[in-house]
């Protein structure tokens, strides 16, 4: 699930080979970009204005911004990227892969557009974020990032002593249960065919949550608002929040090019790209952040990885530098 940002201005897509191409412009990646910039790099941001939190009305879980609409966040990276020189263009890329070395054999990589438009850069940030798969329960998507949860760290305190159901989506909705346990004392768990087995079953009873097994056949939407769900044997089951584990999957579109390792989450919840220290990959002159890597991370914790990889990116463009200009020297 995303949601399109509204467009903004676009800056111009330089024609010289840059420092370093930042694909995403989430927390991770302005951060990323803003390290760099004010290094001196030349850094070009590639935005295509579908962020993850899109769809929710602010962001928590980060103190000082604590309750910061996330478009405001992205509005206040952008201009503070730009401050520094560095380029924010809105679009999506089409393809990227690494294309011959300069002369003195530095990395290159070419990014195309899908509007066609093309960027050559030395170094290559991937800070694409993820992309969150719902269960497909008629209506569950309506209610996606305000009254259908994923995070209790997130939206936890916004939805206290509200009545709330756990959609189960595998073995991770469990510790999900404990979770939003903390935050209500009306929980029940819709078991959705997933096993619950005795001793799970045990400490559930000795917390109070009440297990449903009968099917989810849809969300009941009442004027708006989320109402409950209906059984499949047609009972009505009053909710105001459902929480669900979501499967999440690294934005990969376009990226097949430059062949980054990926592996699969614990407990088939989706797929992320391998990454290292500061978010180095096994591909030379490529680097990951954020969702894309660490599907966990919050705006705080992904703007940090972020932050990381770009001093990691411009350490290593120093050295670069410094090899080329000895070699120019001897």
């Amino acid at each position: 699930m995303s949601a399109q940002t509204s467009h903004y201005e676009s800056d111009a897509l330089p024609t010289e080979t840059v420092d370093v191409v930042v694909i995403g412009g989430g927390a991770a990646g302005l951060n990323g970009a803003l390290m760099l910039a004010r290094s001196r790099r030349s850094v070009v941001v590639v935005d295509s204005g579908t962020p993850r939190n899109a769809p929710a009305a602010a962001m928590h879980g980060f103190v000082v911004l604590d309750g910061t609409p996330p478009s405001e966040i992205l509005k206040r990276g952008r201009r503070q990227v730009r401050e520094y020189g560095g380029r924010i263009v809105f679009g999506e890329v089409a393809t990227a892969e690494p294309t011959a070395p300069s002369a003195d054999g530095d990395l290159r990589f070419t990014i195309s557009l899908t509007d066609g438009r093309t960027l050559t850069a030395r170094r290559v940030l991937v800070a694409t974020g993820l992309r969150d798969v719902l269960p497909k329960v008629p209506g569950l998507a309506d209610h996606w990032g305000h009254s259908v949860v994923h995070c209790p760290y997130c939206h936890g305190w916004e939805v206290r002593d509200e009545p709330i159901g756990i959609l189960a989506t595998g073995p991770a909705s469990v510790h999900h249960a404990w979770l939003f346990r903390q935050l209500t004392d009306d929980l029940i768990y819709f078991t959705r065919g997933t096993e619950v087995d005795a001793d799970t079953r045990a400490r559930f009873a000795a917390r109070n949550i009440r297990i449903i097994e009968t099917d989810v056949k849809e969300v009941v939407t009442e004027q708006g608002a989320l109402a409950g769900v209906r059984l499949a044997d047609g009972t009505f089951v009053g909710r105001r929040i459902l929480a669900v584990a979501t499967q999440t999957q690294a934005r990969a579109e376009g990226l097949e090019g430059l062949k980054l390792p990926m592996e699969d989450l614990p407990d088939n919840m989706g797929r992320r790209f391998a990454s290292a220290m500061a978010g180095a990959t096994e591909i030379p002159g490529v680097w990951v952040a954020g969702n894309a890597t660490d599907p966990t991370a919050q705006v705080g914790a992904s703007a940090a990885a972020g932050a990381l990889a770009g001093s990691h990116i411009n350490a290593l463009l120093a050295t670069a530098d410094t090899d080329a200009a000895h070699k120019t020297t001897r």
